[in-house]
């Protein structure tokens, strides 16, 4: 049986992939379109999600905190101007590095210690760390449904039970 945290990270990929279904559908501004929200744009809610996936993958493969910080510092240059078909490249690269990890893993719920210079440290399974970073993905995911209705568009339903629907379909 599949271990739960991969499950839950299948439904972090499936709703970002709505998500970008969704956002394709739309016009082009309204991803960019400059609005008085929790970030300036769904564009750069779409880049802080991407940017935690990074860092919270990074970290759980060993990285030190400067190499991470390195790292997630290049990405908003590196997704600077990018349309929203390559910001779904993006998410799919980081989806197989994702995937990659966890199928070197003998177990995700072996205990890692992860530390922060200013947090101090955390021992933590990997599956801990997998559902932080699906509910980080679900929370930024509601920004950009509100965002989106802000400026008089839908969004489209990405909740947990959605997925288990969807799955009992195929």
């Amino acid at each position: 049986m599949k271990h739960h945290a991969l499950k839950l990270y299948d439904y972090h990929v499936w709703a970002n992939q709505r998500l970008f279904q969704h956002l394709k559908a739309l016009p082009a501004e309204a991803i960019t379109e400059q609005l008085n929200s929790v970030f300036p744009s769904v564009f750069e809610a779409l880049v802080h999600i991407y940017t935690v996936d990074h860092v919270w993958l990074f970290t759980m493969r060993g990285d030190s905190f400067d190499k991470v910080r390195e790292a997630v510092g290049r990405i908003p240059e590196e997704t600077k101007g990018k349309s929203i078909e390559e910001m779904e490249r993006l998410f799919q690269g980081a989806s197989d590095q994702y995937q990659a990890f966890f199928g070197q893993q003998s177990d995700l719920d072996a205990l890692k210690t992860y530390t922060h210079p200013h947090f101090g440290s955390l021992e933590a399974r990997y599956a801990d760390i997998v559902q932080h970073v699906v509910n980080h993905g679900t929370y930024h995911r509601g920004n950009i449904t509100a965002m989106l209705r802000q400026q008089g568009l839908a969004g489209v339903p990405t909740d947990y039970i959605f997925y288990l629907f969807d799955g009992n379909k195929q």
